[in-house]
């Protein structure tokens, strides 16, 4: 990726907090009972995961489909990937989920989860000093100051490192379909979908955690030759049927 990362936590301590969140999940969401859906999204995920380095999980990958609207899908450290049945209406080919379900494992693989942890525990902590010493000094509004500290926090570092971490994620994962045999142009397919699936009103992106479609789609446009060129090279062709 070409950047620094600052990583407190160990794959083990991420492996153990996806298993528990991911049990917390499927214990409290509708899981989908639909033996077409899953094995079309099984078919999709095993075709991506086949290809995750070793390093980031070795183990068998477990995929569960929630019956939900929500258009969404995450993978997990530990090797948990769910997919919710109103992603399926946007993504309508195997190619086009392939690119969602390569993007949330390219959080995995670029350790996404343990920098934003990482991050936000250092900002809890620096933010709660800050707090300590207004308070020391008796400095008048110190309620106020740390509520602006929060905000410029949050627009100036959080943010842009979720926004970072969204274009790492499409570049990892549309270089992980192209390796899985999924024609890697269907990404930008797939993005202008969801572009129509969320309307014309959204915030600018400054203000968002993830880049406009239009910012995402170029970014996947200027880095198709290498992801073709690593798609004519494969010899994988999934026929995952929805």
């Amino acid at each position: 990726m070409g950047r620094n990362q600052l990583k407190l936590y160990s794959s083990q301590q991420l492996a153990g907090m996806g298993q528990q969140t991911f049990d917390g999940m499927k214990a409290q969401q509708k899981v989908s009972s639909k033996t077409v859906t899953n094995q079309f999204v099984n078919c999709v995920a095993d075709a991506i995961t086949k290809h995750v380095p070793s390093s980031v999980f070795s183990g068998q990958w477990e995929v569960v489909v929630f019956d939900d609207p929500q258009v969404n899908a995450f993978a997990l450290p530990g090797g948990k990937i769910g997919v919710y049945t109103g992603l399926l209406d946007v993504a309508q080919n195997q190619e086009q989920l392939a690119a969602v379900i390569g993007h949330e494992v390219g959080h995995v693989i670029a350790e996404h989860g343990n920098e934003r942890m990482s991050s936000s525990t250092l900002i809890g902590i620096g933010m709660e000093a800050t707090n300590v010493l207004l308070q020391a000094n008796e400095i008048a509004n110190n309620n106020l100051i740390m509520a602006a500290i929060g905000a410029g926090v949050q627009v100036g570092v959080q943010l842009p490192f979720s926004r970072t971490h969204e274009s790492e994620a499409d570049l990892i994962g549309l270089e992980l379909m192209a390796q899985s045999g999924f024609a890697p142009g269907q990404a930008v397919a797939l993005w202008q979908n969801m572009a129509k699936a969320g309307g014309e009103q959204r915030q600018p992106e400054l203000l968002s955690t993830h880049p406009l479609p239009t910012t995402r789609i170029d970014n996947i446009e200027k880095h198709l030759p290498v992801a073709m060129k690593m798609f004519n090279e494969s010899k994988n062709r999934p026929q995952c049927k929805k």
